[in-house]
């Protein structure tokens, strides 16, 4: 399949050299096999939401178009009303997560090592960047073998706030001590990521369609391009594949 790239009017190369990319890690690097989603329904059934419901189908609706969030920020929302029981539904979420994790483990989306390799060879910098709590990103991490393929790793404790703020990406640029947002350019399967490189000022933000939303809803928010995978990515920065 040809990469499905944003329509002819759009420039989508960054006017100037770009030294980072900023990859999203759940659905654009990262291939989880809906553990997220069996998390969420055991969450939320802790607090009495029962599957099938009008009120269980609306939070699942929200928690999977706020992909790329913070999880703590969606269960804040879904639960407004309730800080404990929003605090207690993050922590259900998370411990179940990380036991699905252990259990069943996680792979990376095919050629997001190769795309890696060549965004590296091309000599750009690289961060990881998920919604994740710290600890949860590190099992994902090391269940990978990946502690070491990126410059650094973000999850939004480390910048403020996650996607679709602009903060962890703000927060790489500084970190790795590069002096212009204009040459970052970041990579995610969500609206939000997309709306995160933007409201942040990149060169390039690029959508990939191995994640929850499509091509329309990724145009939509945004991106300069849309590419059916991360490793059609480095060719929008070489001009040639991976």
């Amino acid at each position: 399949m040809m990469p499905a790239i944003a329509p002819p009017h759009r420039d989508v190369r960054s006017r100037r050299p770009l030294k980072l990319a900023v990859l999203d890690m759940s659905g654009t690097t990262v291939e989880e096999g809906g553990l997220q989603d069996e998390a969420f329904t055991t969450a939320i059934l802790q607090e009495g939401i029962e599957p099938g419901g009008s009120r269980s189908d609306a939070m699942v609706g929200y928690f999977r178009e706020a992909r790329g969030t913070s999880r703590h920020e969606i269960f804040r929302s879904i639960f407004a009303e309730d800080p404990v029981a929003a605090r207690r539904a993050n922590t259900c979420f998370e411990s179940t997560y990380d036991r699905l994790l252990a259990e069943r483990g996680v792979r990376p989306v095919d050629g997001a090592a190769e795309a890696v390799a060549a965004l590296r060879e091309a000599g750009m910098k690289i961060v990881l960047t998920t919604g994740f709590a710290r600890h949860t990103q590190n099992m994902i991490l090391e269940s990978l073998d990946w502690m070491g393929v990126s410059d650094l790793s973000l999850c939004p404790s480390d910048a403020g706030r996650g996607a679709p703020y602009p903060d962890m990406i703000l927060t790489a640029l500084l970190a790795l001590d590069l002096d212009d947002v204009r040459s970052v350019m970041t990579v995610g399967d969500t609206a939000g990521d997309i709306r995160a490189g933007q409201r942040a000022g990149a060169g390039l933000t690029v959508g990939v369609l191995t994640g929850y939303h499509d091509e329309a809803v990724l145009s939509g928010a945004g991106a300069a391009a849309v590419v059916p995978s991360i490793r059609d990515v480095p060719a929008l920065v070489t001009g040639a594949g991976c």
